[in-house]
């Protein structure tokens, strides 16, 4: 009888490290999206328009992408730890200065700070998640590292829009459990024990890039993965006031469950089809952003807030698909002293098209009315869906 450890029993990569990390990765996410709800009280209680939302939207963006432009690379070349403390760090003065926010410039900076963790945890915490499953475990570890930023996506909104529902001023409660959370995360990945990092050939810090041979797949990736993080994009910084003023639905808990829902339906469409191939997974993330954009535009057309509540978790299992195809790709492929910089640049790509798009919907809505402007984003982001889905078929190899 063989005495070899099982997978989940290996004494060099224990699988209770792998779930840990991915907690950290799911603290973060929840914080990154625990505002969404609050975007309409904070509207109330400072007054700023569509545009602005959008605007508070894009520094998350921003302090996001900046972070994935050094914090792979860092991460590669210094270790998993001294990246990601800082990064969190980042993320426990953000949920200070929500809970206190009384105008549009600590707003800006709280979502500045919870993008730079954002940033930091999606490249740096997901590769650290692979690292810790070991090579036994990198499909299951890839699906726990998608799995963990979309359910983290899922909680953030969920508790702010029910606490919304019962507290006269929700900001300081919501964001007093998200410093738990983020506490609680410093805490973890100050104690792990994380593997060394090999594989790398030293360089100059600069551009991310991928390894020679795999930068076909990964951009075959990137373009399902990009219009897919557009439409949960739309659902985090407008949908919300689409809601309220459109369609007369002002109640965050509605708001913030929309948003749970869309993330739950992400990480449900993954574990549901984890074992399909990569090329199959991308095609199904294209389908499902084509179908989220007719549900969106026919709600705003029609005026129906069902219409618009099932474009989210078409959303959702739109980006599920395609992160779940990329981290995969990612996991498999790309040796762990490039797996940090590898998922930067695919996460720099999804998410430099999320913010965008979000800044077009917001001067679309300003320029020609919520309806139209909504429409026109619908239609654009559809044709790009299927755009990426072309390159897929005729770039990306089958398995």
């Amino acid at each position: 009888m063989s005495t070899t450890p099982a997978p989940s029993e290996s004494k060099d990569h224990p699988a209770w490290r792998m779930w840990a990390a991915a907690w950290v990765v799911t603290a973060v996410f929840a914080l990154s999206n625990a505002p969404q709800p609050l975007y309409v009280f904070w509207q109330r209680e400072i007054g700023f328009s569509a545009s602005t939302i959008t605007v508070v939207f894009a520094a998350y963006i921003g302090g996001l992408l900046s972070a994935l432009l050094v914090a792979g690379q860092l991460s590669d070349r210094y270790g998993r730890k001294p990246v990601l403390l800082p990064g969190i760090a980042c993320g426990l003065g953000a949920t200070a200065l929500f809970a206190f926010a009384d105008n549009v410039a600590m707003l800006v900076a709280a979502r500045a700070l919870a993008g730079i963790a954002g940033g930091t945890t999606v490249s740096v915490g997901t590769a650290a998640i692979v690292d810790l499953g070991g090579p036994d475990r990198r499909r299951r570890a890839s699906l726990a590292a998608s799995a963990a930023t979309v359910l983290g996506a899922a909680i953030g909104p969920l508790l702010a829009g029910a606490m919304s529902e019962i507290l006269e001023r929700p900001a300081a409660p919501v964001f007093a459990v998200a410093f738990a959370c983020m506490l609680s995360a410093f805490v973890i990945v100050a104690l792990l024990r994380f593997p060394p990092i090999g594989g790398r050939a030293p360089r100059r810090f600069g551009v991310p890039r991928v390894p020679p041979g795999t930068g076909l797949n990964l951009a075959a990736s990137l373009a399902i993965f990009a219009p897919s993080m557009a439409a949960t994009s739309f659902v985090l910084s407008l949908g919300p006031s689409v809601l309220s003023k459109l369609l007369g639905v002002t109640s965050p808990l509605v708001a913030g469950g929309t948003a749970c829902l869309m993330f739950i339906a992400a990480t449900g469409s993954q574990f549901a089809l984890r074992g399909v191939a990569i090329r199959p997974l991308l095609l199904l993330g294209a389908a499902m952003t084509v179908a989220a954009t007719v549900s969106t535009a026919l709600a705003v057309d029609l005026s129906s807030a069902i219409l618009l509540i099932v474009a989210a978790p078409l959303a959702g299992a739109a980006q599920g698909f395609a992160q779940l195809g990329g981290f995969t790709l990612i996991g498999l492929h790309v040796p762990s002293g490039n797996r940090a910089e590898a998922t930067a640049l695919f996460s720099f790509g999804g998410y430099l098209m999320g913010g965008l798009s979000a800044l077009a919907t917001g001067v679309l809505v300003d320029s020609f009315g919520q309806a139209n402007g909504m429409t026109i984003f619908a239609v654009a982001l559809g044709v790009v869906a299927v755009a990426g889905a072309l390159f897929v078929r005729l770039r990306l190899p089958a398995e």
